[in-house]
């Protein structure tokens, strides 16, 4: 499977600690093709290549992906238009947010389309990431 993990990196890199866990996680069930959104080294900067050659090669793999992994509770302009890409190309986008303020997006959080997964604490978040990914493995079988 092909997975397309989304987390923030310009829009800050708070969570990349987490990001790392669940790319982790994630490996088991398939090849995560942005795997390097966890690695501690990138910076809010962003990683190598122009703005150009970023758009193309994320486009490319968000064609070539068979499910969306998304964890939101930081926001990102770049994550959003990831998981509207996804959406535009029929492709599952699942969206994990952990914050408990209830303010993610209601342009995510009302999507039919989209599925929104809240969570609190770490273990609940693996749980319900488990549960999507075995439902999608078994799909993809």
């Amino acid at each position: 499977m092909k997975i397309y993990f989304c987390g923030s990196i310009r829009g800050g890199r708070t969570d990349a600690a987490l990001y790392r866990e669940m790319i982790e996680f994630l490996k088991q069930y398939g090849c995560v093709l942005t795997e390097h959104v966890g690695d501690a080294s990138l910076t809010d900067r962003g990683g190598d290549g122009t703005n150009g050659e970023i758009w193309r090669r994320d486009t490319a793999w968000l064609k070539a992906c068979d499910i969306v992994i998304a964890e939101c509770s930081q926001p990102s302009l770049g994550v959003g238009y990831e998981i509207a890409f996804a959406e535009a190309l029929g492709k599952p986008v699942h969206v994990f947010y952990g914050k408990s303020d209830g303010r993610l997006s209601a342009m995510l959080a009302g999507d039919p389309q989209i599925s929104v997964h809240y969570y609190g604490e770490k273990e609940t978040l693996f749980t319900r990431l488990g549960t999507v990914m075995d439902a999608a493995q078994r799909r993809k079988v």
